[in-house]
């Protein structure tokens, strides 16, 4: 799989302080932006068609390459924001998806 194939990033959580996850909020884009990331969408209302699921919210972003994602995910200034993210939710999930190799 090549480095420079585009990957989404999908994360899965419930907020349970609302002013704490708010100010993760407005940290978010700024930090966010200079990876050249697509934000796809946000659901709170997922609706589950097999399986199991928490209630809460989940957020899929596109990232250029896994290598660029892990470039913000290791940030210091996406740390600073994910400590704050970690007060204010609790996280089920935070995963990496890979393209389709099109050879």
């Amino acid at each position: 799989m090549s480095d420079a194939s585009p990957v989404h990033f999908i994360a899965h959580f419930t907020v349970t302080d609302g002013d704490g996850y708010h100010n993760y909020e407005k940290g978010f884009f700024p930090v966010l932006k200079p990876y050249g990331a697509n934000f796809i969408t946000f659901d709170d209302n997922v609706t589950v068609l097999e399986g199991e699921r928490e209630a809460g919210r989940t957020v899929i972003i596109q990232f250029p390459s896994e290598k660029v994602l892990m470039e913000w995910w290791d940030s210091p200034e996406y740390r600073e924001l994910a400590a704050i993210r970690h007060k204010a939710t609790t996280t089920f999930s935070v995963s990496v998806i890979h393209a389709i190799s099109q050879r």
